[in-house]
């Protein structure tokens, strides 16, 4: 068994207020559980309105489908032109850790 996981540090463009954060975050952690099927949600800095961290997490018998869709699920969060995409923090546990 295969977990993977990915942290992102976002910061938000022109956004003033928790409730235009929200309405940035939601759709990006919607899109990334209708694509993708994984667990997304967002894990950190809830208070600051310029900043996001999401956590994204998967687990798959196969671990190069595990390291294929935390590719495409990095790849559709940088490609996103409301954020800025500061860090990315991947981990991939087995049953044996």
């Amino acid at each position: 068994m295969y977990v993977g996981t990915l942290s992102f540090d976002l910061l938000l463009g022109d956004v003033h207020s928790l409730k235009e954060k929200r309405s940035v975050v939601r759709p990006i952690v919607a899109e990334l559980q209708r694509k993708f099927s994984v667990s997304a949600a967002e894990v950190g800095d809830q208070d600051l309105h310029r900043r996001a961290r999401l956590g994204v997490a998967l687990v798959s018998g196969d671990h190069g489908f595990v390291s294929d869709v935390l590719d495409r699920c990095e790849r559709l969060v940088a490609a996103r032109p409301e954020v800025e995409l500061l860090s990315v923090r991947r981990r991939l546990h087995t049953d044996e850790d």
